[in-house]
């Protein structure tokens, strides 16, 4: 008898380990730590993950006015970048909790179905943002809209450019960091990407010749954007 309840808990534990993690519950955890943080000539694309993360942490911060280590511990435990943008940005628009809109996005499957209950009116989130929630848009096409209108209203791109960028394919990191380049040097954001992906140029290697210290670039942001509020 105790040989049959031995096999059976050896089994039970064996099927535990085989499950699949979302029905162990096992919360997702992003590793937010960087290893290489500072230019180095010799390696010059290394730190360049750090530079792309830590510009759109600064930026998001500068503009939601949040602290920024508050953004890290978010995504260290979890929270999508994508889910941060679209949680803040109706926060601000709605004057809801954005906490509450990440934890009401726990059990919703859709940003749709967890701002549809608040009845927002569609001038408070803009026609293109009310459009792509009723379309599904997925939740990364919600945040490329809301980096793209925070980007506008502060100034930190025009129209044209910005939707030169899009074309090109960037994405919101490389989106972000090239605007704060661009406005040091006086080049095109554009210009400045494409450097990047035909590789004769790293991010990095853009920030040092625009004289612009890792450490400083929350407060180069915030710069900009107090200045276009």
């Amino acid at each position: 008898m105790k040989l049959i309840i031995r096999s059976t808990l050896q089994l039970t534990f064996i099927m535990l380990l085989m499950a699949p993690l979302p029905a162990l519950a096992i919360p997702a955890i992003t590793c937010h730590c960087f290893t290489d943080r500072s230019y180095d000539p010799a390696r010059p694309t290394m730190a360049d993950p750090y530079f792309l993360a830590t510009s759109q942490n600064s930026f998001f911060a500068a503009a939601f006015k949040i602290d920024k280590k508050m953004i890290v511990m978010k995504k260290q435990r979890g929270v999508s970048a994508t889910d941060l943008w679209v949680s803040h940005w109706l926060a601000s628009k709605t004057g809801t909790d954005p906490e509450s809109l990440l934890q009401a996005r726990k059990t919703k499957a859709t940003w749709q179905q967890v701002i549809t209950p608040l009845r927002v009116p569609e001038k408070a989130i803009g026609k293109q943002f009310a459009e792509a929630l009723k379309a599904n848009a997925a939740d990364d096409r919600l945040a490329d809209l809301v980096v793209d209108e925070l980007l506008l209203r502060f100034r930190l791109y025009g129209e044209a450019e910005l939707g030169t960028m899009r074309k090109a394919g960037a994405g919101n990191q490389e989106i972000i960091l090239a605007s704060l380049i661009a406005f040091k040097t006086r080049q095109p954001p554009s210009a400045l990407y494409h450097e990047v992906k035909k590789g004769s140029k790293s991010w990095g290697t853009q920030l040092t010749y625009a004289d612009i210290a890792p450490a400083e670039i929350q407060k180069e942001y915030e710069g900009l954007i107090n200045r276009n509020r």
